[in-house]
């Protein structure tokens, strides 16, 4: 514990003779390498706008759509997964020829059992 202690004193003590150094700007070709990191940069970001643009055009396009459908079908929705137990327990949905959508129970799947009835489940 006192290393640590007498580690942390003598970093700290050097700390403003670092800050008063001037710096060294005799590295060779240190402005080339960030001119041409900016350029790079530039570069890439010019390239990736035209798709953040079509990113941004599908979003505004797709969200009300997507708003729309959790207002309509969100309750319904919310109310077939309350009568389901794990949806793993059953076959994918089949259309029959009048329209009708099924949704069979996997033949290995544990016994159903029926959420129970409450007060509040029951409309006036």
């Amino acid at each position: 514990m006192k290393h640590i202690i007498i580690a942390a004193c003598l970093t700290l003590s050097a700390t403003p003779v670092l800050a008063q150094t001037p710096p060294v700007d005799d590295a060779p070709g240190r402005d080339l390498i960030e001119e041409g990191t900016k350029l790079f940069l530039r570069g890439l970001l010019r390239e990736a706008d035209p798709a953040i643009r079509e990113l941004q055009d599908l979003a505004n396009n797709v969200g009300p759509a997507l708003q729309m459908l959790r207002e309509e079908m969100g309750p319904a929705l919310a109310q077939i997964m309350s009568q389901i137990d794990d949806i793993a327990n059953y076959q994918p949905p089949e259309i029959l020829p009048n329209g009708d959508i099924i949704i069979r129970r996997e033949p290995d799947a544990p016994a159903y059992v029926p959420p129970a009835v409450t007060n509040d489940d029951i409309e006036l």
